[in-house]
């Protein structure tokens, strides 16, 4: 299929959030079909416009997202939505107007169906079929009798206790009328591209929102998957979910996970029911509806409240060992891990108690400024001394090499920030679901930015060609520098974001190395250590205790480094989605840069004190349960082998990211199972370790056979073995040892 505007617009916007974001990393999208109709469902919305963007640079396919009509009524978002083949839905919500009065309930027990006003008009705002929606978004019911001004009959009582006492209150309740929306037409169009092999995105949420946890679904997409296959039995339809989690959604140069899911098939027994209509076509969606909210709760990260959010990330951190550097798609799941263990165990005595721990560590450590993989840093005062007038002089080199950028897009922040925060108050007055109203911020920070910084390099340009005049060189000369200017504007923008993001790093690393020269707070940190690592026992038994409740195949042993040979290469790790032209444009970028990075850390020396930043891609080797030596690579999609090998002997790396393991369980990382992360078993000491990782790099390379037959022979301490005469080396598995405060700089916090 030849390109499309489609594909131009989505490049130019996947340019715009390589810039905007630090790092986005897809899992599962091996996942999507590569051809076929497919519904992408996903969630949660926490980002407005910038959602489907995301998505769609992910996901491989082009997608015809279902976008708000009143979205796309404005001008420009309008016109960039109908280029990437938007839908447009009415939303009853968007042209909900106040009800006059209030309404109350007229008997709760005995007809809660009847609703009676207060100073209302019920035959002049509502007719049958109109919904009335209480504020606060804490209930909505159809009118299916309208009685007189004052009376009339709903289609189900309100059931949640906010709204019951609101309807029983004396004053009643404010409450909106919303018209009954006719969508066939939008269904008709969802049907069309289905037919024709395309794919359509919906969130189905109904709106962007900035709570921890998904809002309650809308059944509009069971009915456009089951009336599309009731149209059209033949039509091979997969349902995909698609887990947006963000770590910092509103914060440029944050991070984000998608995580695509199986792709769901609708049963053909509910296509069945869907037809006979009624009573049979309510219990098909709703049966649908929770297989998809299911299915999306398991690439999603649903907290009940933000500080349940804060004590989850904390036993996390606690629970990995502060050597070991995760992914952010390996910290993801994680997340869901614990917070499925949290919600499971909450009630549990010793559960309860570790929280309490957990919260009172984290009051110590906002306290004393400190993050959690700072505290185990061991450093002598002098060498502490040394790497602090280090860091000092680096972060000074990387302010004056962001400074010129910086200042040049000073208005640009500035507006931005002012225009966003606007926005998100105006989007808080209107909604009845939102918190803050940060779901908006990172749209309005891209528009902004994406209206004013092609005007304010136009005006630098032009401000260079009056400079030039002053010289005595030619017209065409001045226009040409001029013209130059204006090009090589956008390169010094991205290079100082770079360098100044590294500068802030080396920043944040600076207080625990102060905190180390100053007498008297040794003591400080010696404590917050000993806490720590009490803390760090107590989770850890009781994830090894609780755990298996949930997971049978949970595995308590620890995983060990592999030799620094087997490590992929950053480079291999890099995204595999369609528009690889934005990566290369950001590689050469970074590839001139090369020497200044390696003395100031930009290959990840400084990201480590980042709560929730990425790792540097690595191979982990495990021994499972039955004492075989598995290898899982967090970027690959390989089952026990890292790497392929080619005809030519070398080896090379899949393109798919994620791993084509599945299983019934949740997977960590990339389809590996969860390892408890501890300590090494006391029975599997170094050296039966290392024997047994040596046979099985020698079964590797088919050596193995020869052993038996005495054509090898294994050299017990030398690291290696003797083959046909040749000296094999197999180096053993060492571990970092954290008292070494440059490996310290190197790890990184998941």
């Amino acid at each position: 299929m030849g390109l499309q505007i489609y594909d131009f617009v989505s490049f130019f916007f996947t340019l715009l959030l390589d810039i905007f974001f630090r790092e986005i990393r897809p899992r599962g999208a091996h996942k999507v079909p590569k051809q076929g109709p497919v519904i992408f469902v996903a969630g949660p919305h926490a980002n407005q416009f910038v959602d489907p963007i995301v998505l769609m640079r992910e996901c491989g396919r082009r997608i015809s997202f279902l976008a708000a009509k009143k979205s796309m009524d404005r001008k420009w978002i309008g016109l960039m939505g109908r280029s990437m083949n938007a839908i447009p839905v009415e939303r009853p919500q968007d042209l909900a107007k106040a009800g006059s009065g209030t309404i109350k309930l007229g008997d709760r027990y005995s007809d809660p169906l009847r609703i009676t006003g207060l100073g209302t008009k019920f035959t002049k705002e509502l007719m049958v079929g109109d919904q009335i929606a209480l504020p606060k978004d804490i209930g909505t019911s159809a009118v299916v009798e309208i009685i007189s001004d004052t009376e009339l009959i709903i289609k189900k009582e309100f059931k949640e206790l906010k709204a019951i006492e609101a309807l029983t209150s004396t004053d009643g309740s404010k409450y909106k009328c919303m018209p009954h929306m006719d969508q066939s037409n939008v269904y008709k169009t969802v049907f069309e591209r289905l037919n024709a092999g395309h794919c359509v995105g919906i969130f189905p949420e109904g709106g962007s929102h900035d709570r921890a946890e998904m809002l309650p679904l809308k059944a509009g997409v069971t009915i456009m998957a089951l009336g599309a296959l009731a149209a059209n039995p033949s039509l091979d339809l997969k349902i995909v979910t698609c887990g947006l989690n963000y770590f910092h959604p509103h914060r440029f140069r944050s991070r984000a996970v998608v995580e695509f899911g199986e792709p769901l098939t609708v049963p053909p027994e509910l296509v069945e029911m869907y037809k006979r209509g009624g009573a049979d076509k309510r219990e098909a969606c709703g049966k649908l509806l929770d297989t998809i909210y299911d299915a999306l709760k398991n690439v999603t990260l649903n907290s009940p409240d933000y500080e349940t959010l804060m004590v989850i990330q904390a036993a996390r951190r606690l629970y990995k060992p502060t050597h070991r550097k995760l992914q952010i798609s390996q910290v993801v799941e994680l997340n869901r891990r614990f917070v499925a263990g949290y919600l499971r165990f909450k009630d549990n005595p010793k559960v309860i108690e570790t929280k309490d721990k957990v919260m009172h560590y984290n009051t110590q450590l906002r306290y004393h400024g400190l993050r959690d993989h700072q505290v185990n840093i061991h450093t002598t005062r002098r060498h502490a001394f040394e790497l602090l007038i280090t860091r000092v002089a680096q972060m000074i080199f990387l302010s004056l090499l962001a400074l010129p950028g910086t200042l040049m897009n000073l208005p640009v922040a500035i507006v931005a920030r002012v225009i966003s925060n606007k926005k998100a108050k105006e989007a808080l007055a209107a909604s009845t679901v939102k918190i803050a109203g940060r779901d908006v911020l990172a749209t309005w920070k891209l528009l902004v930015a994406l209206g004013l910084m092609p005007v304010l390099y136009f005006s630098y340009s032009v401000i260079v060609f009056i400079l030039c005049g002053q010289l005595d060189i030619s017209l065409t000369t001045r226009f040409f520098i001029a013209w130059a200017a204006w090009a090589c504007i956008p390169f010094v923008t991205y290079a100082s974001i770079r360098f100044g993001e590294v500068g802030v790093d080396i920043f944040k690393s600076i207080r625990p190395l102060f905190l180390s020269i100053i007498p008297g707070e040794e003591n400080t940190m010696n404590e917050l250590r000993r806490s720590r690592a009490e803390l760090q026992k107590t989770i850890t038994a009781l994830i090894n205790e609780l755990a298996p409740e949930i997971y049978p195949d949970f595995d308590s042993k620890r995983i060990l480094d592999p030799s620094p040979h087997d490590r992929p290469s950053r480079a291999a790790s890099r995204s595999a989605s369609g528009t690889n032209l934005a990566q290369t444009i950001f590689n050469t970028m970074n590839t001139a840069t090369q020497p200044i990075n390696q003395w100031l850390g930009m290959d990840g020396r400084f990201e480590w004190e980042r709560a929730d930043d990425s790792d540097a891609d690595d191979v982990f080797f495990f021994l499972n349960p039955a004492g075989a030596v598995q290898g899982r690579s967090r970027t690959s999609s390989w089952g026990a082998g890292a790497w392929t090998p080619n005809a030519d002997g070398s080896r090379s790396r899949n393109r798919s990211r994620t791993s084509s393991f599945t299983s019934g369980q949740i997977q960590l990382g990339e389809g590996f199972k969860l390892e408890a992360l501890t300590e090494l078993p006391k029975d599997k000491p170094f050296a039966e370790v290392t024997r047994r990782l040596s046979l099985s790099r020698k079964n590797k390379h088919g050596l193995l056979g020869d052993m038996t037959k005495g054509g090898a022979q294994e050299i017990e301490n030398g690291g290696g073995f003797m083959h046909d005469g040749h000296f094999v080396s197999t180096p053993p598995i060492t571990v970092q040892n954290m008292d070494d405060p440059m490996n310290a700089v190197q790890t990184k916090e998941a």
